[in-house]
């Protein structure tokens, strides 16, 4: 691996104000470079992020393997060059869009695959060996098993080819996807979706739908009861619910858990204890010092999946905190 895509990694896988700054460090010819590779960028794979950035792991826990794209890479530039990042910035757009196929960058794969899927096995291979890898995998993941491996063979073998032809290839593959490239689209549905409306259904309702659910795919539930209640809905519990959570959590659980918790959502747990407990778990979480983003969503899961449990139970009602009508006498 290069030391422009290890850079261009690395700063893909820091917040981008962190990486900004660092890019401010290099010369206006290595941001070009660097923001070039990132613009081309559209994943990480994990395997390469872990390789760049395994000695940074224990001071940077927010490793997210997201990924990179045009606009990052403009943001990155203005952050380190501020007003003088108009060149490069010209210089950058010039050298990606001379890039074969480069007006993919932005397209979703799932679109692409609908415009591919019924070429010639030897065009396919031609546009997916200008596309990043991840897309690349992603677009094979969709091909029929029998084109796939035409497919696979052809990459293998292509060497070097006709500017000309992938010239020809490119303009034609362009002027068939420009409605698709000149659209917005926006997510719908998902699993999210189905979460927020289970939430505010009733419990009946939501028992029996994710019990039927369940017989056909337990790993969609669960991942639907992950997003139906999350940590931080901890904050809008009554004194009373929140109490009997106490009850059944260890403060050694509150102390990680809480970390980049939000003010309120502390504010709610201190106040339902004792003075002496509060006090303790303040301790606690001061001792304990910065910690990884993982460690702390697994202490997180682990009270809300308590949660889940006196919610079953009858303990506690997490519809009720949803609940904002007005009473009546």
């Amino acid at each position: 691996m290069s030391d422009i895509r290890s850079a261009a990694v690395l700063l893909m896988t820091l917040p981008e104000d962190s990486a900004g700054e660092l890019m401010a460090k290099l010369e206006p010819k290595q941001v070009e470079q660097v923001s070039i590779e990132i613009a081309r960028s559209r994943s990480i794979a994990a395997e390469e992020q872990e390789r760049v950035i395994l000695e940074f792991t224990q001071a940077n826990p927010a490793l997210s393997g997201s990924g990179g794209g045009l606009e990052l890479a403009k943001s990155l530039i203005q952050k380190a060059l501020g007003s003088n990042a108009a060149a490069v910035l010209s210089s950058m757009r010039q050298s990606i869009e001379a890039v074969p196929f480069g007006f993919l960058r932005n397209v979703d794969s799932q679109n692409l695959l609908t415009y591919i899927i019924d070429e010639h096995p030897q065009t396919i291979a031609l546009i997916m060996s200008h596309l990043p890898a991840s897309i690349g995998a992603e677009i094979l993941a969709g091909l029929p098993d029998a084109r796939r491996l035409s497919v696979v063979r052809r990459i293998a073998t292509m060497g070097r080819t006709n500017p000309d032809i992938i010239r020809e290839v490119e303009k034609g593959l362009e002027r068939r996807m420009s409605s698709v490239m000149s659209q917005s689209f926006e997510n719908a549905g998902g699993v999210q979706a189905v979460a927020e409306m289970l939430n505010v259904s009733d419990r009946a309702t939501e028992r029996s739908l994710m019990e039927s659910l369940a017989a056909e795919d337990a790993e969609l539930v669960d991942e639907i009861r992950r997003l139906m209640f999350v940590f931080e809905d901890v904050a809008r519990f009554t004194d009373k619910d929140i109490q009997a959570v106490l009850k059944n959590v260890e403060t050694s659980q509150w102390a990680m858990a809480l970390k980049g918790a939000s003010d309120a959502l502390k504010e709610k747990v201190l106040k339902n204890m004792s003075e002496r407990a509060a006090q303790t778990l303040r301790e606690e979480m001061e001792y304990l010092g910065p910690a990884k983003r993982s460690v702390v969503e697994t202490k997180q899961q682990e009270i809300v999946d308590v949660i889940r449990k006196l919610e079953d139970g009858g303990e506690i009602d997490l519809n009720g905190m949803n609940e904002n009508e007005e009473m009546v006498q």
